[in-house]
């Protein structure tokens, strides 16, 4: 009877302890769940873009006193036709993966000035004067998110203006009037996207004129003479894009 009565005293002193010793363990620690992961934010350089520009410009002339046949007489000399260029500029861009392609048509109003006098007869200076460009060409670009760096190259047109006055004085003596030249251009340029829809970049280009035979005439009409001219044109340009179309970059993809 008392080994009975003690096995059921210390049952129920056993029962009573363990609430007790459950109740002094820690609760059990909330695991919060891992954040949600972002893809990398990219830039899409797809879409028509609209910009303006504005820079320098140098072009080296060369003239070459010729007959009006085109056989050489002696040269003149050369000289730098230099100033300020500013414009704007259209284009579409597309993108495939990295790389991105595009057509851009340039023009730009300039004021290239440059003059020497004549080897050949130094009584009379030979000016020059540029009064505008146009670019036609196509790019092969690689994007480095919202960092773009791109060749270009196609068609080049200058407005040339060329005439003769005399050293002394700065007399007019003749002039060619307008010349419409056609040529190539290749150039480089770095453009970095810094809002969703703008960009700023810089540009070099090099035009490619060659050369032409010009006849000048005196303010009165007469003929003065011709020269064959060569010219190349080299411009450094800041340009600034604005590139339609809403929520185009920079864009993040959540999932």
């Amino acid at each position: 009877m008392k080994k009975l009565l003690l096995a059921t005293t210390g049952l129920l002193a056993l029962g009573m302890a363990a609430p007790a010793s459950a109740a002094d363990l820690a609760a059990r620690p909330y695991a919060k769940a891992a954040p949600m992961m972002a893809a990398p934010a990219y830039y899409d350089w797809s879409g028509f873009y609209i910009g303006a520009n504005g820079g320098y410009g140098s072009s080296r002339k060369c003239w070459d006193f010729t007959t009006p046949a085109g056989a050489f007489l002696g040269a003149e000399g050369c000289h730098d036709a230099t100033g300020a260029v500013a414009g704007g500029q259209i284009g579409y861009r597309w993108q495939a993966s990295a790389w991105v392609f595009g057509l851009e048509a340039q023009y730009d109003w300039a004021d290239l000035r440059g003059s020497n006098a004549s080897l050949i007869a130094p009584a009379f200076t030979n000016r020059t004067r540029i009064d505008s460009f146009g670019l036609f060409t196509g790019q092969v670009g690689y994007a480095f998110n919202n960092a773009l760096l791109y060749v270009k190259g196609g068609a080049a047109v200058v407005d040339d203006r060329f005439n003769a006055a005399s050293t002394f004085g700065n007399v007019l003596l003749a002039t060619t009037g307008d010349q419409f030249r056609w040529g190539g251009t290749v150039g480089v340029g770095l453009e970095y996207g810094f809002a969703p829809n703008w960009s700023l970049g810089f540009e070099y280009d090099r035009l490619f004129m060659g050369d032409k035979a010009v006849t000048f005439a005196t303010p009165a009409g007469a003929f003065f003479g011709t020269d064959r001219i060569r010219q190349d044109v080299d411009l450094f340009t800041v340009r600034l894009n604005y590139k339609f179309g809403v929520g185009k970059g920079p864009v993040v993809a959540r999932y």
